[in-house]
């Protein structure tokens, strides 16, 4: 039975420790053979733009281009529709590989049973 895990991270900048934490357990589960969903939301949603990953920075902590690398490899990163629009991003604005969708899609992909979900 293939294993889903959705994650949903609303920190960015203003809580690093939280941000990378999130973007470091979709990378090691990727990399670990799950399917994975990473959703953007909050002020996390910076991170779908060019260039924005490479500015973030933790102590000890991986590069967060290098873990966005990482889950787009083996799995999907998404940005909520809501959260692009009150920043004003656009479909034609984010790296490539995001996809931007709303509730209903972060719904469909957290209601089978075997699916875990967690939010940082």
């Amino acid at each position: 039975m293939a294993k889903k895990l959705v994650i949903k991270v609303t920190a960015g900048a203003d809580a690093p420790e939280r941000c990378s934490q999130a973007f470091t357990v979709a990378a090691v589960a990727a990399a670990g053979g799950v399917e994975v969903s990473l959703w953007l939301t909050g002020e996390s949603a910076w991170f779908a733009l060019p260039g924005r990953a490479a500015e973030f920075s933790l102590p000890h902590a991986a590069p967060l281009p290098d873990l966005i690398e990482g889950i787009q490899a083996a799995g999907r990163i998404t940005l909520c529709t809501q959260c692009a629009a009150r920043r004003g991003i656009k479909e034609e604005d984010v790296i490539d590989g995001v996809r931007i969708a709303g509730a209903q899609v972060f719904v469909t992909e957290i209601l089978p049973d075997d699916v875990r979900a967690l939010v940082y």
